[in-house]
């Protein structure tokens, strides 16, 4: 007698990594068009302090009525905080797949082509995870001030920067670059999982990566070296 119950726990294996790839890159994919989005409100601030604070604002009234105060900003908060679960969740799942993979013998080992962002991700991750934790400490709950309390947000992101304030400008400065490195390591990733990638389109697909990851960098840290600088006061 036959069976054919050997092969089935592989397959499903691979299918239910292949389910954690995507949910990872669906996830991602979230993440990068919300930090998108937050970078663009940043950038408000070259245009006063009333367009930012408006912007700050606006915030918390968007959708309303339908929605109550800040409805929108805790839905937001919700479903982020949902995805960065379940992204967490995969991409520790991937990686004692993958540590208990390399336990295994092979006859041929081919040796595979690792970008610095790519061999760093793991840590990446916890640096812009211990980053976004002292993000909103700073400016959402305003646990920790510096250089004193400020009802106005655009007080509160200028006062920050200011030049006596440089650990917080590094502090920023080594999160974001952890951030684009993450991000560039992730469209890649997301863009295969997702099927949008093969040989011909391997340059673009790279290109795209750096693109996003270069945009981030220069836009989130824009408005910090400008204020640095002396530029926004």
């Amino acid at each position: 007698m036959v069976t054919t119950t050997a092969p089935t726990r592989p397959r499903r294996a691979r299918n239910t990594t292949v389910a954690l790839k995507v949910t990872m890159a669906v996830t991602g994919v979230l993440f990068v068009l919300f930090v998108l989005l937050h970078m663009y409100g940043n950038l408000k601030a070259f245009s006063g302090q009333e367009a930012f604070d408006s912007y700050a604002a606006s915030l918390r009234t968007l959708l309303y009525p339908y929605l109550p105060y800040e409805g929108f900003l805790w839905i937001q908060r919700t479903v982020l905080l949902l995805a960065l679960v379940v992204h967490v969740a995969a991409a520790v799942t991937l990686w004692r797949r993958a540590r208990q993979a390399r336990h295994t013998r092979y006859v041929m080992h081919k040796r595979q082509v690792q970008t610095y962002s790519s061999r760093t991700v793991r840590w990446g991750g916890l640096i812009i995870l211990a980053f976004v934790i002292f993000h909103l400490l700073q400016f959402t709950t305003r646990t920790i001030n510096v250089g004193g309390t400020y009802d106005s947000a655009y007080e509160r992101l200028v006062t920050a920067f200011q030049p006596e304030y440089w650990y917080v400008y590094v502090t920023y400065l080594v999160a974001i670059v952890a951030l684009t490195m993450h991000v560039r390591h992730g469209v890649w990733s997301a863009l295969q999982t997702l099927g949008a990638s093969n040989r011909r389109r391997q340059r673009a697909i790279n290109l795209a990566a750096y693109a996003v990851a270069a945009a981030l960098l220069v836009g989130f840290m824009a408005p910090p070296t400008a204020i640095l600088l002396g530029f926004v006061n």
